[in-house]
């Protein structure tokens, strides 16, 4: 059976762009497309999550053919991306991409499917770095509050071990803030 596999995702082209390129490549390739699979899940949605395409994944049999618009149709996870390229293989299916245009099966060399993973590897790198603050940005601190009484002692010579006692606060995390904040050297300025 052939099958052609199709999942709405926001970061993905739309169902309707994936058909046409799965269509396009069925006939181009002289495949017949038995089946059609959509799949509607969320983003980071992890395969364990996804009962229904674990169930479809299950019923591949020898010989089927799987067709997907590009790999990260399958997850956005390259080890997820793993798994399910060997489970199709294992069943001794074919897995085969629109884009890049490539067959998975049995008989192609490990080494092939490197670059494709490296390259959502990279992506899923980019967007994972996206997330927290900003690089080279400074976060609150408890001790902005005595910001100016820290650096109006460390001007009188004040050591960090007294100022800390003064304002009933732990030395290492004082020590640490004057340092993240520089005001040793403001002060010395």
């Amino acid at each position: 059976m052939n099958y052609a596999y199709i999942r709405q995702l926001p970061s993905l082209p739309s169902l309707m762009n994936q058909q046409k390129g799965i269509v396009a490549f069925a006939l181009e390739q002289q495949v017949n497309i038995d089946n059609e699979v959509v799949e509607y899940s969320h983003r980071h949605c992890a395969i364990g999550q996804r009962k229904e395409f674990e169930e479809f994944l299950r019923s591949i049999k020898k010989d089927d053919i799987l067709i997907v618009y590009s790999l990260d149709v399958l997850s956005d996870k390259v080890d997820e991306i793993v798994k399910v390229i060997n489970c199709i293989l294992s069943h001794e299916a074919r897995l085969c991409l629109v884009k890049p245009k490539r067959h998975i099966d049995a008989a192609l060399p490990i080494i092939k499917l490197f670059p494709l993973l490296n390259e959502l590897r990279e992506k899923e790198s980019k967007e994972q770095k996206g997330n927290g603050r900003p690089k080279g940005s400074k976060s609150s601190s408890k001790f902005d509050a005595f910001r100016a009484r820290i650096v109006e002692l460390l001007s009188k010579g004040q050591n960090v071990s007294a100022i800390a006692r003064e304002l009933g606060v732990s030395r290492s995390s004082l020590k640490d803030y004057i340092v993240s904040r520089d005001l040793k050297r403001l002060d010395d300025g």
